[in-house]
């Protein structure tokens, strides 16, 4: 009976890999797709108007729905079955995507047209997102949590290294309406992927904080998430330190490729981002395989560490070759970082409370990504490139290690990034609730049916 109940697990655990797999490589497929008409929208509106504000207004325009709908969206996940969420957001972006096609084919589009569109497939992911991610603790064993997030991480840095080659190749050889048709395209593996399958039903381990939000008004609904959230130190100082860090990093990412450009050429940019991809896919490689760290908040500190000494260096020293190695090792260390910090919440959070609660983060992660791209080029333009002029005090001492002029104002914000998410990191370390938070908080571990 004993041998039996085991092969039955064993059992279980490989159809429910097989069924994670299947939908994973369904959304891969659009992922790359609608990666692919991002970086086909944002040449054509660029090569349309030639204006920054124009540019960065679609950045905006995705922004924002995911910081207004993210609340409500978490809430109708944890109402409703996360299959069909998935379906539902999948269907609203793919219409919204050939709306595009169509305008464009027909001669009637706008500007505007650009920005309601990304709007409209935003506010779909602000759905997808927590179905997607709550759906894996349903799928995913405890014991492969690492491995599956290693291969979500897998499939965006694979995304981000394939969708500008093949994006930049496709402009050269079809029209952007044929691009964005084959990104709707891709919509439908996505969709057959999911209308394949089934997902387990789980016997949620009732809390105390369940129960009490089990059944309640929409608004009590709504603040939930960010209620069970607070009510728990650990996982409260994990979301500050990670939106914290993800400020610093948003704000180098954002002046990256300006700073590397005023050192060298396109083509060398292009290798250097090349070359942070495939750490990127190496490191989420490793974790799909090997499953990662059993202490994953040290994994989170040290890869935070790391990357804020990487960026310390970039502004430090300016030479291409430290700039690719620093670069190789940033990239390294994000799959490790945001996998472990998303495997610490799918252990920690009961998974009728997962949409809600993972839409919190999504909103705050939001907002505050929002908050460093429109900060980032004010910083550099009024307050660290004319600290950097030959006339300034500070100028003169830092000027003899990194230089002066414009330039050496974007040296100097990487430092100052640098050094903040070393210190954060650091103090985040001291604070114990957070260190020990996959210690003192008990997993909640669902118990899934015999079958599909």
């Amino acid at each position: 009976m004993i041998w039996a109940a085991k092969n039955m697990i064993k059992y279980n655990t490989h159809v429910r890999m097989r069924v994670f797999i299947l939908i994973w490589f369904g959304q891969l497929v659009s992922l790359i797709g609608s990666s692919l008409t991002g970086f086909a929208l944002d040449i054509w509106v660029y090569q349309r108007t030639g204006s920054i504000t124009q540019f960065t207004l679609v950045t905006i325009s995705s922004a924002l729905p995911l910081i207004v709908i993210s609340p409500l969206a978490g809430v109708l996940v944890d109402r409703w079955n996360r299959r069909w969420v998935m379906i539902l957001s999948d269907s609203g972006a793919a219409l919204s995507t050939l709306a595009i096609a169509l305008l464009i084919t027909t001669n009637r589009i706008e500007i505007w047209h650009i920005y309601l569109a990304t709007a409209i497939s935003s506010t779909f992911n602000a759905l997808h997102f927590p179905a997607y991610t709550a759906a894996i603790t349903l799928l995913v064993p405890k014991q492969h949590l690492s491995r599956a997030s290693g291969m979500m991480q897998l499939a965006g840095s694979a995304t981000k290294l394939i969708s500008p080659v093949l994006g930049g190749v496709l402009l050269g050889i079809i029209r952007i309406e044929e691009i964005i048709l084959l990104d709707f395209a891709t919509f439908f593996v996505s969709l057959m992927t999911l209308f394949l399958v089934r997902f387990p039903e789980i016997n949620t381990v009732k809390t105390d904080d369940t129960k009490q939000v089990g059944r309640s008004s929409l608004l009590q609904d709504i603040t939930s998430g960010w209620t069970y959230i607070t009510a728990r130190e650990g996982l409260l100082g994990l979301l500050i330190f990670m939106v914290s860090n993800n400020f610093f990093f948003n704000i180098f990412n954002v002046l990256f490729t300006p700073f590397v450009l005023s050192k060298t050429s396109t083509n060398v940019l292009g290798i250097i981002v090349s070359i942070g991809g495939i750490g990127s896919i190496a490191s989420s490689l490793l974790i799909s395989t090997w499953g990662g760290s059993q202490q994953l908040i040290y994994s989170l500190f040290g890869f935070q560490l790391l990357g804020g000494l990487c960026i310390l260096f970039m502004g430090l020293y300016t030479s291409i070759p430290l700039l690719t190695l620093s670069i190789f090792l940033f990239s390294f260390g994000l799959p490790i970082i945001y996998g472990s910090n998303q495997v610490i919440w799918q252990r920690k959070v009961p998974p009728d409370l997962q949409g809600r609660t993972f839409a919190v983060r999504s909103m705050i992660g939001s907002l505050f990504r929002l908050l460093a791209y429109l900060v980032s080029g004010l910083l550099v333009e009024k307050i660290f490139q004319p600290l950097m002029m030959d006339n300034n005090p500070i100028a003169v001492s830092i000027g003899k290690i990194i230089g002066t002029g414009t330039q050496a104002g974007m040296s100097l914000i990487f430092i100052v990034v640098g050094c903040c998410t070393m210190l954060t990191t650091i103090a985040a370390y001291q604070y114990q609730p957070l260190r020990l938070v996959e210690d003192k908080l008990p997993d909640v571990i669902p118990t899934s049916k015999t079958s599909l």
